[in-house]
């Protein structure tokens, strides 16, 4: 992103949590910006002294206007940025808790139907899909389309048929009481509704091993499309021996030298056709039954990766320039705590006849089932990659929030 036309200038080091976190949010919204690391830019340094009244507070944001953000959280840079992070009132036929693809799509169709909806939505809309280079398998799109493009489609989509959306705005907690459902968010405020529907999706798993966390965005990464041109001409590694960790080693080698796969399995899961290109390609090297024991650096920086053999028991130490992680999803639903939704061992919310397969009856719905894509609290809906039986494919997504839109049509014809 040192794209020396960028109106944004991120002051920073490449160890400070606040500086990742503001290069994510504004990669999230595709929005360009110079990165000056005032560790190697003495110019920059000195610049954020004098800005700081001789401080070196970091990051320091400086846009197009000369206007300076100093710390700034997420919705502080939203708002200068003109995205819009409070609504126009405070009660709602429906509220949707994440703007992805599930999310937006049961939105459009709410709309549509002449139901009041607003989207609430933590990053950028579009979800993982508006991070991912390119989608190849979403129906009516040929040659395939870039994950962004379509993100940026399915909002102004959504758009046009009057759905209100707030983004940066991170939703708090969850309540209900009597016929209403209520959303509280960071800034303080709370918008109630008659319907949710829970579209959060997941995030990608951390292996857990030691030093790790030392070096996440300093080396460590969970996104091929965000940080895999930093590494360009240079060796990286993948962790990973599912879809994700394949695709992402193809796509990573555009950029690198080489990928070096580390599976901790004897084989890959992946499609069979994503299992032929990764292996046959010249510049990944897959190396099965492989244990990640330990990350190590210097400076802030990882340099090595200690892995064993899980066959021999040997082990050995690695020095990609880069590592990125594909082990997995967990579902974002720590929100739901004390909300009486229901949820499996792995965090995903239960749904439909999955609550009830047993014979088991609901009290609260007063002797009916709940619908499909209904959690345990009715009136609270769950689509996409958070729901439990989800496929975690875009189309698939997509599909399940057009039918919680229907679905939740007529649940309101009867509140």
């Amino acid at each position: 992103m040192n794209d020396q036309k960028a109106d944004i200038t991120i002051y920073g080091a490449y160890w400070c949590p606040d500086c990742r976190r503001s290069k994510q949010f504004l990669g999230e919204h595709q929005i360009p910006y110079n990165w000056v690391d005032i560790e190697q830019d003495k110019v920059g340094e000195a610049y954020v002294l004098k800005k700081n009244d001789g401080k070196r507070i970091i990051p320091t944001i400086e846009f197009a206007d000369g206007s300076i953000l100093v710390e700034p959280s997420n919705a502080e840079i939203a708002a200068k940025l003109g995205l819009k992070t409070s609504a126009s009132r405070h009660h709602y036929d429906l509220i949707v808790v994440g703007g992805g693809p599930a999310g937006l799509t049961a939105a459009l169709y709410t709309a549509r139907e002449g139901i009041d909806t607003l989207v609430i939505e933590r990053a950028a809309l579009g979800g993982q899909a508006a991070a991912t280079e390119r989608l190849d398998n979403v129906p009516g799109f040929s040659e395939g389309v870039l994950g962004s493009e379509f993100a940026s489609q399915l909002r102004k989509q959504a758009e046009r048929f009057g759905v209100e959306m707030l983004q940066a705005q991170d939703v708090v907690r969850i309540h209900s009481h009597d016929n209403y459902h209520c959303v509280d968010t960071a800034d303080g405020s709370e918008y109630s509704a008659r319907a949710v529907l829970f579209a959060t999706g997941s995030r990608y798993k951390h292996l857990g091993a030691p030093g790790e966390d030392d070096f996440i965005g300093a080396g460590i990464h969970f996104c091929a499309t965000c940080d895999g041109p930093f590494y360009k001409g240079m060796p990286v590694a993948v962790i990973g021996g599912g879809n994700s960790a394949a695709e992402e080693s193809l796509f990573l080698v555009k950029f690198v030298e080489k990928v070096t796969l580390l599976v901790r399995g004897d084989k890959l899961i992946a499609s069979q056709v994503i299992q032929e290109k990764t292996l046959n390609h010249p510049q990944i090297d897959v190396r099965f039954n492989t244990e990640v024991l330990n990350f190590s650096g210097e400076g802030g920086k990882l340099k090595a990766v200690e892995i064993k053999d899980r066959k021999t028991d040997a082990s050995e130490t690695i020095h990609p320039a880069g590592v990125f992680v594909f082990i997995g999803l967990t579902p974002n639903t720590s929100l739901l705590e004390g909300t009486g939704v229901e949820r499996n061992q792995w965090g995903f919310v239960q749904t439909g006849h999955d609550l009830v397969h047993d014979g088991r009856k609901i009290p609260a719905f007063g002797g009916r089932e709940p619908m499909f894509l209904e959690t345990s609290v009715p009136g609270i809906f769950a689509a996409g990659d958070v729901r439990q039986g989800s496929t975690k494919q875009v189309a698939s997504a997509a599909g399940e929030g057009a039918t919680a839109a229907l679905l939740i049509r007529e649940y309101l014809k009867e509140v």
